[in-house]
């Protein structure tokens, strides 16, 4: 499995948002954009994560950057999460992993001790060049938007 570096061009994609919407990497030409990869809505960790990056969405958007978020999961599940948490930024759909795949956020890990095939909790930071600016794998979900958005602030 390939992981993307700084400096890297972002894999280009075009997914579904939570309203059925088509939604791609090239409507964010110009801008800077985190895309957070994640495996499942409504799930503790996920949940945390989702919110953590919610919470921070105005300093994120003062800062000139959007965030998405992208798991397998469908637009309904997408509609309840966001619904349910206040969440405000877009949730991607991407059911056959192709764009986690390109980005190197789909693969084996290991969870409870057994290898297993997966979404790789992963976020990467775009810049408005529509190169990658920072790529984090195997992140913990409990403040890592927190930490995005410092880093995000020194290197853009």
């Amino acid at each position: 499995m390939a992981r993307l570096e700084a400096g890297a061009k972002a894999p280009a994609f075009t997914l579904t948002n939570e309203d059925g919407e088509k939604v791609s990497l090239k409507d964010f030409a110009g801008q800077a954009v985190v895309v957070y990869f994640y495996p499942a809505d409504d799930t503790p960790g996920c949940t945390k994560e989702a919110c953590q990056f919610n919470d921070n969405l105005r300093t994120f958007a003062g800062a000139g950057i959007s965030v998405l978020g992208v798991s397998p999961d469908g637009a309904e599940k997408h509609t309840k999460f966001r619904a349910k948490y206040g969440l405000t930024f877009s949730l991607l759909s991407d059911p056959t992993h192709a764009t986690m795949e390109k980005f190197g956020a789909w693969g084996e890990k290991t969870m409870y001790g057994k290898k297993t095939v997966g979404t790789i909790r992963s976020t990467f930071l775009i810049g408005p060049d529509g190169k990658i600016k920072r790529a984090w794998y195997n992140v913990r979900a409990d403040g890592h938007a927190a930490k995005v958005l410092e880093e995000a602030q020194q290197l853009l």
